[in-house]
C-alpha cells in the first residue's frame, strides 16, 4: 500500500508543470493532456468575431460565451478562457476530463454556424527512466529500459549521439525497450522514453564486459579467431587485442618509424663523439721542464790486460748534466737534443 501511495505521489510531482498544447480548430482533432498537468486548447481564432459559442462534453455544458463576454464556465476554479485569442486553458487534469468535446458557434439569429468535435485523452506522463545492463556468456551486453507509470511509452536508443546500427545491435531494434549489443560496442548509451504528453531520457557510459578479440594460431596449428574473456584466456600464445576491424600498420607508418629510429641512432653517435672530444681536452698536458745535455763518453782499454774478447771492454761514462729550460705557455713542437761525440779508445 505504501508503495502504491509513493508511486502516486511521484507521478503527481512529475505531472505538475507538464503542459501540452493542441489545435482544436479542425473537426476531429486529437488532443492529449498529462494526468495532473495542463492542456491549452485552441478552440477558435477570436471570440469577439463570434456572436455566441458553447463548448461541452456529451452531457454537460462547460463553457458558454457571447463575443468577449463569458456567460458561464463550469470549471472556472481550474480553467481560464481568453477571448482575444480563443484559447481555453485547463489545469489539474484528471481522468474525468478524458472524452469527446463539441464546440458549437451561432450567428446573430441563433442558428448553428459551425459544429466541431475534438477528442481529449488524458495520459500518465513518463516519470523517471531506469537503465539496467547485463553481460552475457559470450561478452554481449543486454540493456533494458523502463519507466514506471508511463502510459503508451515509446522507446528510442542512441550511441554517442547516433542511432544504433545493425553492426552494433545483436538483437532487438531501436524501438524496443530491451536490446542486446555486440561485444565491441562501448560509449554513451541513451534510452529515450516518450508518450503523447512528455518524454524523458537516461544515459549511461558503457564498456565491454571484459572480453577481447583474439586472432592467433596455437602450437598445434589451430587457428583461433573469436571473443574470449581476457582474464581467463589460455587459447593463444601471443593473443592480439585488436578487434576484427583493426587494420595492420601501413607501409607509410613503417617508413616513418624507420626514419625516427635512424635519427635516434645518429643523435646517439653525435653525443658519444662530443663526450669523447670533451674528455680529451680535459686531459693534463705534459710540459718538458728539462733539457738533456750529453757529455763526452770514451771507452778505454785497461793496461796490462790483453784484449781477447770484446766482452771485457769497459765503458767509462762522463758526467751527464741537465739544464733548466724556461717554461713555455705552449708545448714545443719538437724536443731539442744536444748529442756529444762518442769515441772508442784502444
Amino acid at each position: 500500500m505504501k508503495a502504491v501511495v509513493g508511486l502516486l505521489v511521484m507521478l503527481l510531482g512529475v505531472s505538475h508543470g507538464v503542459e501540452t498544447n493542441c489545435d482544436g480548430r479542425q473537426n476531429g482533432a486529437q488532443c492529449y493532456g498529462a494526468l495532473g498537468g495542463t492542456v491549452v486548447l485552441q478552440l477558435m481564432n477570436k471570440a469577439s468575431e463570434i456572436h455566441r459559442y458553447q463548448w461541452s462534453n456529451k452531457t454537460t455544458l462547460i463553457l458558454d460565451g457571447r463575443r468577449n463576454i463569458i456567460v458561464s464556465n463550469l470549471i472556472e476554479n481550474r480553467s481560464f478562457f481568453t477571448p482575444s485569442d480563443g484559447t481555453f486553458r485547463i489545469n489539474k487534469l484528471s481522468r474525468t476530463d478524458d472524452g469527446e468535446y463539441t464546440l458549437k458557434t451561432f450567428d446573430s439569429e441563433g442558428t448553428v454556424s459551425k459544429d466541431r468535435a475534438l477528442q481529449l485523452t488524458i495520459q500518465a506522463p513518463v516519470s523517471s527512466v531506469l537503465l539496467v545492463s547485463e553481460c552475457l556468456s559470450q561478452g554481449e551486453m543486454k540493456v533494458s529500459c523502463s519507466s514506471e507509470g508511463a502510459e503508451s511509452p515509446q522507446y528510442s536508443w542512441t550511441l554517442d549521439d547516433h542511432t544504433l546500427t545493425d553492426s552494433e545491435l545483436l538483437s532487438g531494434n531501436t524501438e524496443t525497450n530491451s536490446i542486446t549489443l555486440k561485444q565491441h560496442v562501448k560509449g554513451k548509451l541513451v534510452c529515450s522514453v516518450r508518450n503523447n504528453v512528455n518524454s524523458v531520457f537516461k544515459e549511461e557510459q558503457i564498456s565491454n564486459c571484459g572480453f577481447k578479440f583474439i586472432n592467433c594460431t596455437t602450437p598445434n596449428g589451430t587457428h583461433i579467431s573469436q571473443w574470449v574473456f581476457a582474464a581467463n584466456n589460455t587459447l593463444c600464445i601471443e593473443p592480439t587485442t585488436a578487434s576484427p576491424t583493426t587494420t595492420e600498420t601501413s607501409p607509410a607508418g613503417l617508413t616513418i618509424m624507420g626514419c625516427v629510429l635512424a635519427a635516434l641512432v645518429l643523435l646517439l653517435m653525435v653525443g658519444v663523439a662530443v663526450v669523447c672530444s670533451q674528455k680529451k681536452k680535459n686531459e693534463p698536458k705534459e710540459d718538458d721542464d728539462q733539457e738533456l745535455t750529453y757529455a763526452d763518453v770514451k771507452i778505454m782499454q785497461r793496461p796490462g790486460r790483453q784484449v781477447q774478447q770484446r766482452a771485457g771492454t769497459e765503458v767509462e761514462y762522463g758526467e751527464v748534466m741537465f739544464s733548466e729550460r724556461p717554461r713555455q705557455s705552449v708545448r714545443p713542437a719538437e724536443d731539442e737534443c744536444v748529442y756529444a761525440k762518442v769515441r772508442k779508445g784502444q
